[in-house]
Order: C-alpha cells, then sequence, then structure tokens
C-alpha cells in the first residue's frame, strides 16, 4: 500500500510511520524539513515551501508531489482547524481512496464539561462514539482572542468537531477518523508522567494531590499501542466512513496512576490528599473532577482487531525509563516548590 502521512515527524505521527513501515507499506512523508527524524531510507520525504508556517497547508508544487507518489490513503496527522481540513480534502479528493485523520476526545461534551465548557448533568459513562459532543465549539479559543502573530494562534480556532464534520462527509474522499485519548510514553513531549517521577527521584517523602482530582478517570493509551491503531485504521478499507475511540481497556484515576509510578520506581513515600481547592495552583489540575472521561474502544477492537501489545505495567516502566533519560529542557521551578510543600502539609496538619 501507498501511504501519504502528513506531518509524521514527531511522537504519534513519528511512531505510526515507523509502524506502517515495518509492515512494507511504501511511504512518503510531508513535513517542513526543520527536522529529519530516524526514518528507514526507504521512507520517501516531501518538504514544504520554507516559507510556510505549518504542513497543513499545501503549496501546488506539494500538490503535484502528492500526486506523483499517488497515495492509496493519506493519514492526516495535524487537522486543527476547520480551514485545514477544508483544504486537504479540496487538495486530496480523487488522488486517494481514502484519509484518515487524527481527532481528539476533546470533541465529547463530557470533556468540555472537564474545562467548565457547558453546564448541566453529568455525561454517562463510558464514552462511545455515539456519547453526545461538546455544544461550544472552540475550547481553547482565549478571550481576548491572540495577537495575529503568536505561534499559538491556530488555537483560536481549534476545534475537532468541525474537522470530523469535514473529513466525514466527502464523498470524493471517504473518510476515517480516530479520536485519542492523552497519549504518553517514550517521545512523549508533554511529560505527562514526569511531576510525579521527579517527586519520586529527588526522594520527597510524599506526593500531594487534590482529593477531588485524585479520584478524576481520564483514559489514556501508550504510544505503541496509539501507533498499531493508526496503523490498523489506515490500511484496513473496513475503516471506510467510520471513527473510532482509542483507549486503555482499564482506565485509572489519577491517584492509581500515582501509585503505579511510585510502586514501578520503587518509592516508599506517602500520597496525601489534600482538602478539594486548598491546593497552590502549581499543584492542582483546576478541573471539575466531577466529570470522568472513561472512554470504551470495543468498536475499533471487534471491527479492527485491535489491542495492546504490553501490560499496563510494562508499558509505563518504558515510560519511566525514558522521562528519567530525556527530562523536560524547562521545568516551572513553581511546580517543584518543595519549601511551600512543605509548610502547606505542616500548616494543614496532613
Amino acid at each position: 500500500m501507498r501511504i501519504l502521512v502528513i506531518g509524521g515527524t514527531h511522537f504519534i505521527g513519528l511512531a505510526a510511520v515507523r509502524r506502517l513501515s515495518e509492515q512494507g507499506h511504501d511511504i512518503a512523508v510531508y513535513h517542513r524539513g526543520k527536522t529529519e527524524p530516524d526514518l528507514p531510507p526507504s521512507i520517501q520525504h516531501i518538504h514544504a515551501d520554507s516559507a510556510q508556517k505549518t504542513t497543513a497547508h499545501f503549496s501546488p508544487e506539494s500538490v503535484a508531489a502528492f500526486r506523483s507518489f499517488a497515495p492509496d490513503v493519506v493519514l492526516h496527522m495535524i487537522l486543527f482547524t476547520e480551514e485545514d481540513a477544508r483544504e486537504a480534502m479540496e487538495a486530496l479528493k480523487g488522488m486517494a481512496g481514502r484519509l484518515v485523520a487524527i481527532s481528539s476526545q476533546d470533541v465529547y461534551r463530557a470533556f468540555g464539561r472537564v474545562n467548565g465548557l457547558g453546564s448541566g448533568p453529568l455525561d454517562p459513562l463510558p464514552i462511545t462514539e455515539e456519547s453526545a459532543l461538546r455544544e461550544q465549539l472552540y475550547p481553547y479559543r482565549a478571550d481576548p482572542p491572540r495577537a495575529d502573530d503568536a505561534p499559538d494562534k491556530w488555537m483560536d480556532q481549534y476545534d475537532k468537531i468541525l474537522v470530523e464534520r469535514i473529513v466525514m462527509s466527502e464523498p470524493e474522499l471517504p473518510g476515517t477518523a480516530l479520536r485519542l485519548p492523552a497519549v504518553y510514553g517514550p517521545g512523549d513531549y508533554q511529560h505527562r508522567h514526569f511531576s510525579f517521577l521527579k517527586r519520586i527521584d529527588d526522594r520527597r517523602p510524599f506526593i500531594l494531590l487534590d482529593e477531588a482530582e485524585a479520584r478524576w478517570r481520564w483514559t489514556y493509551s501508550y504510544i505503541d499501542d496509539v501507533a498499531s491503531a493508526i496503523a490498523l485504521a489506515v490500511t484496513n478499507e473496513r475503516a471506510s466512513g467510520h471513527i473510532y475511540n482509542v483507549a486503555e481497556a482499564t482506565t485509572l484515576s489519577l491517584e492509581e496512576r500515582a501509585r503505579l509510578i511510585a510502586q514501578l520506581a520503587g518509592w516508599q513515600g506517602r500520597i496525601i490528599l489534600a482538602p478539594r481547592g486548598r491546593l497552590p495552583e502549581p499543584l492542582r489540575w483546576d478541573i471539575h473532577p466531577e466529570q470522568d472521561i472513561v472512554v470504551d474502544s470495543a468498536r475499533i477492537r471487534e471491527e479492527l482487531g485491535y489491542q495492546e501489545a504490553l501490560p499496563l505495567e510494562e508499558a509505563m516502566q518504558r515510560t519511566i525509563t525514558w522521562e528519567r533519560a530525556n527530562p523536560p529542557a524547562k521545568i516551572n521551578p513553581q511546580e517543584f516548590d518543595y519549601s511551600a510543600e512543605d509548610a502547606f502539609v505542616a500548616e494543614n496538619n496532613l
């Protein structure tokens, strides 16, 4: 199969490209050329115009290169806005047989409730592909809007709901959408588990959590499993016209995830639960934890044969090893103000 990957040089995209290459497919990766990832020499690189700010948009030369490659399927990793999706569908229809778009579970109304978007009763669990979507669009739009020259200006127009509507409604280019959870593992530029691990490695006697947030559950998936899910969606024609959730079979609470990391890292300290809303801001998530994000992935398991390759404990152990070898380049000192943490525990008799 000939697969064009748009934006496949970092974390999730890179893992997906490597998985597809291992399966023997002919692959071309379209990117800006700012970083040349470590990929097999058989993979073709199509570079965007250097003047482009993002590879979500295509020059005539890029489109010509796509046509020359003649993909069977396009995997688009970086459709973030309605404009991105419209341009992609217009450029790619008639060129490929199908487009697979990477979406997010932030499309769900439950996710909006967690972030304070909308009100009303809690959404039922687990969240399936038929669960209600957010009523409020543009979940990360700033008020006032970001400056036109701000590097994150695109976030004012970000919405995967709008992306999915366009991708799934073009008859000349059948679509597939994968709604991804929080993804972790080697290469995770968000370092989702670093906060816990740094305290453990700094030999802190305790980890502080807000008692309500500690009970909150949020679905994750390990990077290798997400790459497998993407490869299944790309290579299986049955995925055409379908939307799939990707999710670990078991969703841990924040406290359970912290305890698993502690166990695997050999830490003997305490996890202390502070009264709700009392922790200093850098130590709490400031979410509405009454609404869990527990996502069901039965559809992709039953229709495409998706399953995890590793037990959760092994996936987390590999993550710990990578995090220790690759700490963030910048660390917020306020997030690790241990003197303030000690004072808080003493003052509150915790």
